[in-house]
């Protein structure tokens, strides 16, 4: 599908939501590049899957519960959210220096480097108990 000249100028979310299973990772990185290319949003596609894989992954690893996959479109800025259900923040995430040393929090190292924002936000809704890591990437 030939990707589109400029951006979807409406609104628009999805949410995919996974069990704690590693290849939950594999079917929200291919959710997300096809949401993506149907959207016309291709240009952001392997940055996007590289965040996307890296926030679900330590969802599912880092937890006992269910996770989420969110995707939203607003304005222009494309914000991937892991939700999973523990209140707890996440490990910050380590000096882009030390990744090569360090065998944790190297994920959230990559979503710094190469999201326009990142951050974490605790959920208490109707009864509903947990966390969203998210980021963004803005199109221009």
């Amino acid at each position: 599908m030939p990707e589109n000249s400029h951006a979807p100028a409406d609104p628009w979310e999805y949410c995919l939501y996974l069990p704690n299973d590693l290849r939950a990772v594999t079917v929200s990185r291919r959710t997300l590049r096809l949401i993506l290319t149907m959207h016309g949003l291709i240009r952001l596609v392997d940055v996007a899957e590289l965040l996307a894989t890296e926030l679900v992954s330590n969802a599912v690893r880092h937890t006992k519960g269910p996770a989420a996959l969110r995707v939203r479109w607003a304005a222009g800025v494309l914000r991937i959210g892991a939700w999973d259900a523990d209140p707890a923040p996440p490990e910050p995430p380590v000096p882009l220096e030390k990744v090569a040393e360090s065998e944790e929090g190297r994920g959230l190292a990559l979503v710094k480097a190469c999201a326009d924002l990142w951050g974490w936000q605790p959920l208490a809704r109707e009864g509903n108990r947990g966390k969203v890591v998210w980021c963004e990437l803005n199109a221009a």
